[in-house]
């Protein structure tokens, strides 16, 4: 009998990279609905601009720096549109596919790839633009209105609920309308429903858990409950929740898996602390939204958590003696 060593790791699955981001781009399907039945087709456009962007960066990324080609595992494609999905409607072309771009190349590429970033792609670039270019990313579309497919976009601009609760004031809009999807805001994270369904639709395929996204969440929910600035708590804990991109970052963007913990504490703590910045920087930040850099900050925090979180190893003890 022959004894063949291998190296690990040992336990092999059918599930490969390309089924789970072929998952989590059907999930993506409802809020990406929704978002185009709001603005029109330019939200579409958007979108193909942005993916586009991400997969010829991918391409040419792994051409020049002589890797194995990664655009079939569907990961760049994800992560442009992830990135369209937290950009208004209006945005111009060549900004979403700036972002994309550097997503791909700087966050991701020069991290190793994929599975070796520190950081979110799609929320980097979506920071990358804020520095770059904040007015793009914060005049919104009012609601009903259709927007001209150019790349010179005049608009009528609106508030969005949450530059409302800024104020602070409780938005017009009704949270029925919130969470279906008629309100004003970028193009994935209008309609909580969509995202919802996204989100249910990948805990079954088991693609995540939903320890992050409920840790970050009722986290939110809890605070400005506790610290409302209305004189309804209930009502401005809802719509706190609603507007923005709360339900987005918690479903799709904090359950990245190689920038979330993998261990079942660290990842109720990651999500408690993705909620505790949310509201903090929503509360005292310059501007209104405070995901994206919630995220990225505890992105950051990871590996502290796991180093925290690591179960105990079987036949070990405190001081290292083996039991």
């Amino acid at each position: 009998m022959n004894l063949i060593v291998s190296s690990s790791p040992h336990i092999r699955s059918k599930i490969r990279t390309q089924t789970i981001m072929r998952d989590v781009l059907i999930a993506l399907l409802p809020a990406l609905l929704a978002g185009i039945w709001v603005h029109g087709l330019r939200a579409l456009l958007v979108t193909l601009t942005a993916a586009a962007a991400a997969v010829l960066a991918e391409g040419l990324f792994c051409m020049i720096t002589k890797r194995n080609s990664t655009v079939s595992n569907l990961s760049s494609a994800v992560t442009g549109i992830l990135l369209a999905m937290t950009l208004p409607a209006s945005v111009p072309y060549w900004a979403a596919a700036l972002g994309s771009i550097f997503a791909i190349v700087v966050v991701k590429g020069m991290s190793g790839g994929i599975g070796k970033n520190i950081f979110n792609p799609a929320l980097a670039g979506r920071a990358f633009l804020m520095l770059l270019v904040p007015s793009a990313l914060t005049r919104f579309s009012a609601f009903g209105v259709k927007l001209s497919l150019g790349n010179s976009v005049d608009m009528v601009t609106s508030a969005t609920p949450l530059h409302h609760m800024q104020m602070p004031a409780l938005p017009e809009v009704p949270l029925m309308d919130m969470f279906l999807g008629n309100s004003v805001g970028c193009i994935g994270e209008i309609s909580a429903l969509a995202l919802l369904l996204g989100g249910i639709y990948l805990v079954w395929r088991k693609v995540i858990t939903v320890k992050i996204p409920l840790a970050y969440l009722g986290t939110v929910a809890v605070l400005t409950l506790i610290f409302s600035k209305g004189m309804d708590p209930v009502s401005w804990m809802l719509y706190s929740l609603l507007s923005g991109g709360v339900v987005l970052g918690a479903i799709f963007m904090a359950t990245d898996y190689a920038t979330s913990p993998v261990t079942a504490k660290g990842q109720i703590i990651y999500g408690i602390g993705c909620g505790l910045l949310t509201v903090i920087f929503r509360y005292t930040g310059l501007f209104p939204e405070g995901v994206t850099y919630a995220i990225l900050l505890m992105n950051a925090a990871v590996w502290g958590i796991e180093r925290i979180t690591q179960p105990r190893r079987f036949g070990v003890v405190k001081g290292g003696q083996n039991g």
